[in-house]
């Protein structure tokens, strides 16, 4: 990957020129320094990330899942910025679309993970207002760390009931039915999960956009058109006023960019 020095974090800048090491790998150490969480975050504060890939026409999947959209470059980045994480918060039609297992302890990363209090993987958190949710698959059943299931104090009482007995925690964030992204955000926080990362899917991340929750935004333009109707990255509630990111970094490798933005 190339475009800025890898040491430490990258600081704001648009793409370079060429880079004499533009065709190396940047190893794992390299990329979790250029991801770092701010450090240290504010006491009691948390910091929401999003990881998304799009197309250049603006596809954030190919039917129905991103992974066509993405390479074995993006992979490495995905796995560096769970590996960052404290907790992992996907929605629920992703987790059931995507396939998704427990999060992995990673060697690379363990003595990194340590030093800054972590435990041996991130925590997966799954939104879900319907709890309609397989709790026999490996996510739930096999978890390194335990699953969190978020929902609202509405949501079904059987389901909720039915996820307990299968040893599955399951945490309030909202009133009614649907969960309430800020009160996502404080509750995973107050469990010590305060490096956050979410995966989407659109609407999830179109949500917490909405409530102006989202810290960052790290984006991996994918050098592939899909015309069609694919769903953007972010869905759900429109905003008032578009919201305004700056570019902390931008990196490149086999055509893809990875871009990381932050909130002003």
């Amino acid at each position: 990957m190339a475009t800025g020095a890898p040491q430490g974090a990258p600081t704001p800048r648009g793409v370079a020129g060429p880079d004499p090491d533009a065709d190396r790998e940047w190893s794992l150490d390299e990329l979790a320094d250029a991801y770092a969480y701010p450090d240290p975050l504010p006491a009691g504060a948390s910091w929401l990330r999003a990881n998304m890939v799009s197309s250049l026409d603006g596809a954030g999947q190919h039917d129905g899942r991103s992974q066509p959209l993405s390479s074995a470059a993006d992979m490495r980045v995905f796995g560096t910025l769970r590996a960052l994480a404290d907790v992992v918060i996907v929605g629920a039609e992703t987790v059931r679309q995507e396939g998704y297992r427990p999060a992995r302890a990673r060697e690379a990363f363990a003595e990194r993970r340590k030093a800054a209090g972590q435990g041996p993987a991130p925590v997966i958190a799954v939104v879900t207002a319907s709890m309609e949710l397989d709790f026999s698959l490996p996510l739930f059943t096999e978890p390194l760390v335990p699953t969190l299931v978020l929902t609202g104090a509405a949501a079904s009482p059987e389901r909720r009931a039915e996820a307990e007995r299968a040893g599955v925690e399951v945490v309030i964030a909202g009133d009614g039915r649907e969960v309430q992204p800020l009160e996502a955000v404080a509750a995973l926080a107050e469990r010590g999960l305060r490096r956050q990362l979410t995966e989407g899917g659109p609407r999830l991340l179109g949500q917490f956009v909405a409530a102006g929750v989202l810290d960052e935004m790290c984006l991996s333009l994918s050098p592939t058109m899909t015309a069609g109707g694919a769903q953007r990255i972010a869905g759900g509630p429109s905003i008032a006023v578009p919201q305004r990111f700056s570019v902390a970094s931008v990196l490149e490798q086999d055509g893809f960019l990875f871009t990381r933005y932050r909130r002003i």
